[in-house]
């Protein structure tokens, strides 16, 4: 009897852990730095270049991988991909003029302009393959019904200036950064953090999309605008718990591409893994679209860089080239369409493979 309780109680005591350990917002012994007033402090540039995205690709089973497994599934991502073949003709080729030789207008966004990154993210001290930590598969569960938003535009509509796409008109980012939920893209993945006593700012360095999050004392405290005004990158409201800010967000603009409707509502909570990470958790609830409540955690990196100017709407020569273009094939009977996208004609290698080595 002895033996099976002290058996029962380890392996209380080792659930425990490993629950504790799940839950851990701080790596152990870090003592999280404090803003005069005596907040967390989280202010500063921080990054989330990674390979890691949202949701996990295919053919990947699990949340977490060792060194050689996360190699595998970055040498099969596509911008990695584009990029070693980029690579293959520098010098012989310094203007790239190659990529275009299978005629896809859209490939003369080359590799140069882009900085997906090169790895796996490192959240807690694991590679991870997915954001997404629930559910398991490491997929956003729609509803098989779901009106998924599109960002209220016809992609292949080129009527004018209002049919395309926020990013095109330099409105929102279309990485989907500033969020809701705070996503990375194939560049401009800093971060800047700004507090005040009443409130939190979040400048995004793709289009310089900020969110302004007022702070209350409590969850209790929280009221929202009305919603007939909904807001880019949603409503949100914050405050703190102990050594972490959360914040509530709702209402986000509907020509926006979001993963929350008017009925939804995302969770954030920022917490100081480490003086070179904050770690981001994320919790989605909206039952017009998903169908279970499906959560996350991302790595937010220290950047030794500020945010360096997205110059948008100041050299914004696609949108005259776009509609122009479009007009000049209507003329001949045309009808607009989409390119195939900058990757076109690019193979994913399988697990192990060189990924254009």
């Amino acid at each position: 009897m002895r033996s099976r309780l002290l058996i029962c109680t380890a392996l209380i005591g080792a659930a425990l852990a490993t629950s504790m350990g799940a839950l851990a917002q701080s790596a152990p012994g870090y003592v999280t730095p404090k803003t005069a007033d005596g907040r967390p402090d989280l202010q500063g540039f921080w990054n989330n270049t990674s390979i890691t995205s949202l949701q996990r690709p295919g053919g990947v089973g699990k949340l977490t991988v060792n060194e050689d497994e996360a190699k595998s599934i970055v040498n099969r991502n596509i911008l990695v991909v584009l990029t070693k073949d980029d690579n293959k003709t520098n010098g012989e080729d310094p203007n790239n003029t190659k990529i275009l030789e299978d005629k896809n207008n859209d490939r003369g966004y080359n590799a140069f302009w882009i900085d997906p990154g090169t790895k796996l993210a490192s959240v807690k001290g694991e590679y991870r393959t997915s954001w997404i930590t629930d559910p398991p598969s490491g997929r956003i569960p729609y509803k098989s019904n779901a009106a998924r938003s599109g960002g209220g535009y016809a992609i292949t509509n080129f009527d004018g200036p209002e049919t395309r796409p926020l990013a095109e008109r330099c409105l929102m980012s279309f990485s989907g950064s500033a969020g809701p939920v705070m996503q990375n893209g194939m560049y401009n993945n800093t971060f800047q953090i700004v507090q005040s006593p009443k409130a939190v700012m979040i400048l995004v360095e793709m289009n310089h999309d900020a969110r302004i999050i007022p702070i209350v004392d409590g969850p209790e405290k929280v009221t929202h605008g009305p919603a007939a005004i909904p807001k880019w990158a949603g409503d949100s409201v914050g405050w703190y718990e102990g050594e972490t800010l959360v914040v509530q967000t709702v209402n986000p603009h509907p020509l926006q591409r979001s993963l929350i409707t008017p009925i939804g509502k995302l969770t954030e909570r920022f917490s100081r893994w480490s003086d070179n990470q904050i770690l981001y958790e994320f919790s989605v609830e909206d039952p017009e679209l998903y169908s279970q409540t499906w959560k996350g955690e991302m790595a937010l990196n220290r950047s030794d860089e500020p945010l360096y100017e997205y110059a948008c709407h100041e050299g914004n020569y696609a949108m005259p080239g776009i509609l122009g273009g479009a007009r000049e094939l209507e003329s001949k009977g045309i009808k607009p369409t989409m390119g195939p996208g900058i990757a076109a004609g690019l193979v994913i290698p399988r697990d192990g493979e060189g990924g254009g080595e």
